[in-house]
This record gives C-alpha cells, structure tokens and sequence, in this order.
C-alpha cells in the first residue's frame, strides 16, 4: 500500500489493466454481488430527498423495491447500501435493448433531472474503498465478471487507475490524480532501472 494523504493506495491499481467491456459483460457488477451499491451519507440523504426524480427512468420492479425498502437500505454488514429487486440486481438498474444493465441514477443526472452522476462506489469500480482507522483503503476487486474488462484493458494497455481518472477525481480532486501519475511514473522507473 501506498501512502498518499490520508488514502492508502493498492499498487494493483498501477500494475493491473482495465478498461470496462459492456458488450462482452452486459453490466454485471449492476446485477452481481450480496448486496446493493455502497453509498456515502450525503448520497444517501441525496436519494432520500431526490427519488422522485428517478422513479421515471426506472422499470416498475426497481420503483416496487424502493417504495418497499426505501431510497437505500442497510445491509448485512451494516453498511448503508441501494436496495436490490429479488435479492438480485440494484434497484436503480435498468435494461437497454441490448440487453447491458445501466444505472438509472445516470439517466436522470444525464436528462439533467438531477446533480448526482450515480454513487461513487459505482463510479470507482473495480476499486473498493475501506475504512483503515483515520485512512481510506483503496484497493483493486478482482471480480470474474470483469475479465474482460482486464483482457480489454490489456489489450489497451490502460492501468486501473487511469481507466478510472474521472471516477478518482471526483472523489479526492484534480491534484490527487496528479499525484497517483508521480507514483506511477516512480514505480515504473524504479522497476525500469533493476
């Protein structure tokens, strides 16, 4: 791990490739997992005070979970999370003709209903962020889903970290970003030069 401000930094995110592949996965981390998409405290309140601007971009079983479960909902870890439909995928997902899931969050923040992208753990998948004392842990989820993504991101040759430039500088700003390409450039030269 690699310190940078009050973040710890896996090195996966400077030596694996990603870049996502929707035709090949169709979305999965939307549908996949054990619990909904993590969310901060003011996205939470955020979807609280703003549901009613989604609901129309929604299918009819996401909008039956919400009015059931809420806006978000605690999972098993008790952390606050997106509610699921049937246990399975995320509230807030819909279906495009194609068959690839996408985040009805999105939609609205795209038609300019609301100001929220979608939520940052969405945002920055692969990448998982965990509480380490005073820290945030940011580290690299190898999920099978996202093979290939790794293959697509091999193929061109894009570093996780950079697939995810937009993601991590809505999360931590302009100037954190310049700081992870320092950490790449010194990692590779260090390895460039045994």
């Amino acid at each position: 791990m690699i310190e940078i401000g009050k973040t710890l930094v896996s090195e996966l995110l400077f030596e694996k490739k990603f870049h996502c592949d929707l035709e090949a996965c169709k979305g999965g981390c939307c549908v996949e997992g054990d619990a909904g998409a993590p969310l901060e405290v003011d996205e939470k309140e955020y979807l609280e005070n703003n549901v009613d601007k989604i609901k129309p971009y929604l299918r009819d079983v996401g909008i039956s979970a919400i009015e059931t479960q809420g806006a978000s909902v605690i999972d098993f870890e008790g952390d606050t999370v997106t509610p699921l439909v049937n246990g399975r995928e995320c509230a807030y997902t819909v279906f495009g003709d194609n068959g690839i899931a996408q985040c009805g969050i999105e939609i609205a923040h795209q038609a300019g209903e609301i100001s929220l992208i979608k939520p940052i753990s969405c945002h920055l998948f692969p990448v998982r962020i965990n509480k380490v004392g005073t820290y945030e842990a940011l580290n690299y989820s190898k999920q099978k889903i996202c093979d290939p993504a790794c293959d697509l991101g091999a193929k061109k040759d894009i570093k996780v970290f950079r697939f995810l430039k937009k993601a991590l500088i809505r999360k931590f700003g302009e100037e954190y970003f310049e700081i992870l390409e320092e950490v790449d450039r010194m990692i590779h030269e260090g390895k460039s030069n045994r």
